[in-house]
């Protein structure tokens, strides 16, 4: 048995850009054994996606320079099958020393790759089907047939796509027998035949088709076509519902072990990382500093930077208002004569105990009037009929109902799809609702779609107008701060004037008094005032979140609605965030909705939870009382597909 299916030494990237060399990967190595995951975890920027590109032979020569050694085994039987020592490369192949021509039997045949965002990896303008196909016979010798029955089998495989079994039960229930049929009833032939046009009707769907979780089987399925040795996952479900994940997880696990691959699955989430992987590498800067099996690294972590990332992530145990830990208490970065060199933090700072600090109760609120009502609120989208028609509408939110104190953080959790982001969107006025009321500071805030013939439109549309109008305190009063900030914030603006901009709109002071409340807000978010004239694409993800942090803050609102704000964020930064929304909250006296569908996330920042479900309320309670006495299967499966990091049941 070989010992090794890829082993890379010494790895280095630099980029080059106007005479200026970036090393983006520092000298690295480590091993993939046959059969098992190597996890590699760290921060964005660290390097983590650059070594996976490197290996697979996807760095532009013109812009990069790649040295070191990438050693890989194939699997095929050209390889040799004689035993090896640790040390030899005997029967291996060094990736960087072939031509480019040979690079690409490689590529996709015997190392293959899911990226992180399927949407952008698959082209939209072809079906899923055609993409598939294509993939397959890229690398083998087959027919366009053969190529759509092994695409169909591969669909099946990833449980995009049930067995013929299930789906001609589906069909016998779809369609009973008539009297026809009882007399004459059809062939196994013509069964068959219903079957492959049940499938080929998948295969012809085009990407936006499919949700985020389909898409990321289509590309597994792609990825596995030709029984690759070696299968990179990059970040692969990072988007992903949690539920969604832990089926992608189990899929990858049992595809693994059935086919006998070797997986490098890349994250910056440890509770990820320990659902599936062997051994863990942690980036850092591009370079290694810790490479350990799954068990040693969580029970006893040896560098600073590891006990800080696995310190970030929040957990079903972590008591609410309690400060979560970030890097910066566990190492800091040293500016040498010879460079940077990264130095422990050895006080009581890393000390959990001591580190966390117990948040301010929700402020009394003697007549218990609620800041929000949210009442019988009904949200639809029109699906098109023939010629143009409405058939029926598509209820996102069905008679939704809660109330929100002031001061306190209400969590809104469910899977992609179940109304979370449409229903904040109802309650900022963004979409107007079909029926229901929302009530803000004991005023009527609702206004409907227009409905009727069009003149009597046209008085809504007036009395809508007039509305607004009213409405200009309400915009002052209630914000959002939305999932993607980089879409979120004008990429011609400077971050100045981006948060200066609700100040110049609602002409709250003069210019100097905008542009000191915009430095106080930035400084108070934890950026540089100085960085005011700087672009949003000249800031990390972590702190364009924080950009938009402020800008919400800017007009000292009342309410404020995260939706997803944190999702997309490194565990390390998210954990920053997460400080920071707390912070504010405390010395704003603001009241947040925070929805997201990480479930350990809602329970540590809020004090009641609200479970959505296709559009309606599954459950409502106390955030602690949800996750110990959960009433709802529903909410059961949601809390059962967290992460948890149990080392004593990966091992075993």
């Amino acid at each position: 048995m070989p010992d090794f299916v890829l082993d890379v030494k010494n790895l280095q990237v630099q980029f080059k850009s106007d005479q200026r060399i970036t090393r983006a990967v520092d000298q690295i190595s480590f091993q993939v054994k046959p059969g098992q995951t190597l996890g590699i975890v760290g921060e964005s920027g660290s390097g983590k996606s650059v070594t996976s590109l490197a290996i697979m032979g996807l760095l532009s020569p013109a812009t990069s320079q790649v040295g070191g050694e990438i050693w890989f085994r194939p699997g095929n039987p050209q390889a040799d099958e004689a035993d090896h020592n640790n040390d030899s490369t005997e029967g291996a192949i060094d990736l960087l020393q072939l031509p480019e021509s040979q690079k690409q039997q490689f590529r996709g045949g015997e190392i293959s790759m899911i990226f992180q965002e399927p949407m952008s990896s698959l082209n939209p303008v072809y079906t899923i089907g055609f993409q598939l196909i294509e993939a397959i016979r890229q690398h083998q010798d087959i027919t366009p047939r053969e190529g759509l029955w092994k695409a169909t089998s591969l669909l099946q495989e990833v449980k995009l796509l049930p067995s013929d079994e299930q789906i001609l039960k589906q069909l016998q229930l779809e369609t009973p027998p008539n009297n026809d049929d009882i007399n004459n009833p059809p062939s196994q032939r013509e069964w068959q035949t219903r079957i492959n046009d049940q499938k080929r009707a998948f295969l012809d769907r085009y990407p936006h088709e499919l949700s985020g979780g389909q898409l990321q089987r289509v590309m597994i399925a792609m990825a596995i076509s030709c029984n690759p040795t070696l299968l990179i996952a990059d970040e692969p479900t990072t988007a992903l519902d949690v539920t969604v994940q832990a089926t992608i997880l189990d899929l990858l696990r049992e595809l693994r072990d059935r086919r006998g691959m070797s997986i490098i699955f890349i994250t910056h989430d440890f509770g990820v990382i320990a659902e599936i992987a062997d051994t863990v590498a942690v980036m850092y800067q591009g370079k290694i500093v810790e490479l350990n099996p799954i068990n040693q690294l969580f029970n006893n972590p040896q560098h600073p930077y590891t006990k800080g990332l696995l310190a970030c992530r929040p957990t079903l145990e972590t008591r609410r208002g309690e400060k979560l830990a970030t890097i910066a208490d566990f190492m800091e970065v040293v500016t040498t004569e010879t460079g940077t060199e990264l130095s422990a933090i050895e006080s009581q700072k890393n000390i959990p105990n001591e580190t966390r600090e117990t948040a301010e109760k929700v402020p009394s609120n003697p007549d218990n009037s609620p800041l929000l009502s949210v009442q019988n609120l009904r949200v639809g989208f029109k699906i098109p009929g023939v010629l143009g028609g409405t058939q029926r509408l598509f209820m996102a939110v069905d008679d939704v109902s809660f109330d929100v104190f002031p001061g306190e953080t209400l969590g809104l959790v469910g899977e992609s799809g179940c109304g979370k982001s449409t229903l904040s969107r109802a309650i900022l006025q963004l979409i107007l609702p079909h029926s229901g009321r929302v009530i803000f500071a004991g005023e009527d805030i609702t206004n409907y779609q227009p409905s009727g013939p069009w003149i009597n439109r046209l008085k809504d549309y007036r009395q809508r107008r007039e509305f607004q109008q009213k409405m200009k305190w309400v915009r002052r009063e209630m914000q959002i701060v939305f999932q993607d900030p980089f879409s979120s914030l004008d990429p011609r603006l400077t971050i100045g004037d981006a948060v200066m901009e609700p100040l110049l709109i609602h002409s709250v002071g003069n210019y100097k008094q905008r542009r000191d409340r915009t430095a106080y807000l930035l400084e108070r978010v934890g950026l540089n005032p100085d960085f005011m004239r700087r672009y949003p694409h000249e800031f990390s993800g972590g702190q364009r979140q924080r950009i938009c942090i402020a800008r919400s803050l800017a007009l000292n609102p009342k309410f404020i609605i995260c939706d997803e704000s944190v999702s997309a964020l490194d565990v390390s930064v998210q954990a920053q965030v997460l400080n920071l929304l707390r912070e504010l909250q405390r010395e704003f006296e603001l009241t947040y909705i925070f929805i997201s569908h990480d479930l350990s996330v809602v329970k540590f920042m809020s004090d009641r939870i609200v479970v959505m479900n296709q559009g309606k309320i599954e459950e409502i309670g106390d955030s602690e009382e949800i996750y110990r006495h959960p009433q709802q299967e529903y909410t059961r499966r949601l809390i059962a597909s967290i992460p948890t990091g149990d080392i004593q049941r990966v091992a075993s």
